[in-house]
């Protein structure tokens, strides 16, 4: 049975082309208009998705085809999409930007994927009819993909707009839907991984009021929502997504025969701890887990939780907080220590580690492992990542492969210390066959019932990590 789900792809040439500001605007564009918006984020990054998020005030997906594969790809969009008047996509990188010179799980490979129409915003500064000739080679690059449209940025004036969309109409022959003239006004600034996350932006909804006005005056909203509803329906082939098929080399899996009740699994979860997807929420859900959120930073002792789960996020922007904060930090390491399982990411290790140091001042952290964190000036990783679990751990089997990705600033200072404390209680399960690690091309550092990790991790393309956050919940909710 084919349904319609209507959809639009944005996407630009390269990064910083204004692929997220026209998203935004158009999302609050569309709420306006009184309907229902499911955003969706092409690529790894948390932090464009928590602004997508924020604007259609619904959750927003991730469509990353190397952290998740098309079988589970296409499903999830249409589970997510099918309650939506529309469903709303950003791209990464330049359109056709992948891992290799074939474009793989590039922006365009996932409009392909998805049989989706492409909305285009091209950055036309200091240039006129060479914008036509370059929209020209991207139509003809890939004759499988759909450009229904495009939109200008960076306008200098009338002029530069009206000799650029009258060459690209004439050449091209598809419509110009709006040109941005050039701001001086930042209303989305940028910190080292990026966007500010909206959660630390003081002016987040006027950030995203400015999008909706400059996109209501300056775009051609109706037309653009004409393009979405006309996508081609798709058909409705929707599998349990917690159910691994065999799929890319993997053995054939299941983790969802009985759901597990009572379970309550802790997610620290507050401005310091903000990067997730929400689809690892929604499969441990699906597994009858309860998601009881905390704050790393207001809170002075965990609540009654089987596991816990600690994001990304930028500690080091408070790292004060965090280290005033010894009630929690001491009332962590004791439950740990009491066999707790948790699950830590980037941010989340480096909260595990013994200190932080932040131009030159060092600040406590929990102490579960030796390692001191200091934050650098350049990404010490950044970009996909392969591990492979070779040691035993607390939540994957050996031998497992574990596609993710790494975007970090910070790095360990005293690689040494893991066999000057604590020996033999310490050590690392993952190699590194794409990335950097924690330290010498070694991750997935392990202390009793506790993993920490660089990697991120996505639950629909990794379901290892769900199978084993209910596992360990459950032990521990045993023993108890």
């Amino acid at each position: 049975m084919k349904m319609k789900y209507p959809r639009i792809i944005v996407a630009g040439l390269k990064g910083g082309s204004g692929k997220t500001t026209l998203s935004l605007g158009l999302i609050a564009a569309f709420r306006k208009k009184g309907m229902k918006v499911i955003p969706f984020k092409k690529g790894p990054d948390y932090i464009d998705g928590g602004w997508l998020s924020t604007a259609a005030g619904t959750p927003c997906y991730n469509l990353d085809t190397f952290l998740v594969s098309e079988s589970r790809i296409i499903p999830s969009f249409m589970n997510h999409a099918k309650t939506a008047d529309i469903a709303v996509i950003e791209g990464n990188r330049g359109f056709y930007d992948g891992m290799d010179e074939q474009g793989t799980h590039s922006t365009a490979e996932l409009a392909k994927m998805l049989k989706s129409p492409v909305l285009l915003i091209v950055d036309c500064t200091k240039a006129t009819r060479t914008i036509a000739a370059i929209i020209a080679g991207i139509q003809k690059f890939d004759s499988g993909v759909e450009i229904k449209g495009v939109v200008l940025n960076y306008i200098a004036g009338s002029r530069h707009e009206f000799i650029i969309r009258n060459s690209i109409e004439k050449y091209c022959k598809i419509p110009v839907l709006g040109a941005f003239p050039r701001m001086r006004e930042e209303n989305f600034p940028e910190r080292h991984m990026g966007l500010v996350p909206f959660q630390e932006h003081i002016g987040a909804q006027k950030a995203i009021d400015k999008a909706l006005e400059i996109t209501e005056e300056y775009i051609d909203v109706d037309a653009i929502l004409k393009i979405a509803k006309e996508a081609e329906p798709m058909t409705n082939t929707i599998h349990d997504t917690r159910c691994r098929i065999q799929d890319e080399g993997n053995r054939a899996s299941c983790i969802m025969h009985h759901a597990s009740s009572g379970l309550k699994i802790g997610v620290i979860r507050d401005s310091a701890f903000q990067f997730y997807y929400p689809e690892n929420f929604e499969e441990l859900k699906a597994l009858g887990a309860e998601i009881i959120e905390i704050s790393a930073l207001k809170e002075k002792s965990l609540p009654d939780i089987d596991a816990l789960y600690i994001g990304g996020g930028f500690p080091e922007t408070h790292a004060i907080a965090l280290a005033e904060n010894s009630d929690f930090r001491d009332s962590l390491r004791k439950a740990i220590e009491k066999g707790l399982s948790v699950y830590a990411e980037c941010g989340g290790l480096m909260y595990l580690g013994k200190s932080l140091v932040v131009d030159g001042r060092t600040y406590p952290m929990t102490e579960i492992f030796p390692f001191i964190f200091s934050l650098e000036k350049k990404p010490q990783a950044h970009g996909y990542s392969i591990a492979e679990v070779r040691k035993a751990n607390p939540f994957y089997p050996e031998g497992a492969v574990l596609k993710g990705h790494e975007f970090h600033y910070s790095r360990v200072i005293n690689p040494e210390a893991a066999s000057e404390f604590n020996a033999g209680n310490i050590s690392f399960a993952f190699g590194m066959k794409r990335g950097e690690g924690i330290t010498d091309k070694l991750d997935g550092l392990c202390y009793k019932n506790v993993l920490a990790t660089y990697t991120h991790t996505h639950a629909l393309g990794t379901p290892e990590w769900t199978s084993g956050m209910i596992k360990k919940a459950e032990e521990y909710k045993r023993q108890r």
